[in-house]
């Protein structure tokens, strides 16, 4: 088995992108959108948010290209990661590392 996650979506904010000594880094979230029927016969439109981050020339290509608003396809991994935050609480991130990006839509 491979970790592996594909997703299209709309970029939610315009990407936060650093650059470093070793290159930049970009982060950006997207919303995934799920329409169904519930059992009362109603549509029902379901918003699910990612957090995602992109490395070196992927995240080159999203300084350049991505905006707020911008439908987007990626592919990627699934990373979780911990942290303390500033009252000593343990707090886990999950996101997805970037492999590569289709840029959509307008």
């Amino acid at each position: 088995m491979k970790n592996r996650v594909q997703l299209i979506g709309h970029v939610g904010n315009d990407p936060e992108v650093k650059t470093f000594e070793g290159g930049k880094v970009a982060n950006l979230n997207i919303a995934t959108n799920e329409n169904y029927t519930n059992a009362k016969g109603e549509k029902v439109e379901h918003t699910e948010w990612h957090r995602l981050t992109a490395w070196g020339k992927t995240a080159e290509i999203i300084e350049k290209f991505v905006t707020k608003g911008k439908e987007i396809a990626i592919e990627g991994k699934l990373s979780t990661r911990s942290y303390d935050d500033k009252e000593g609480n343990k707090r886990y991130i999950t996101e997805v590392i970037i492999s590569d990006v289709l840029l959509l839509g307008k």
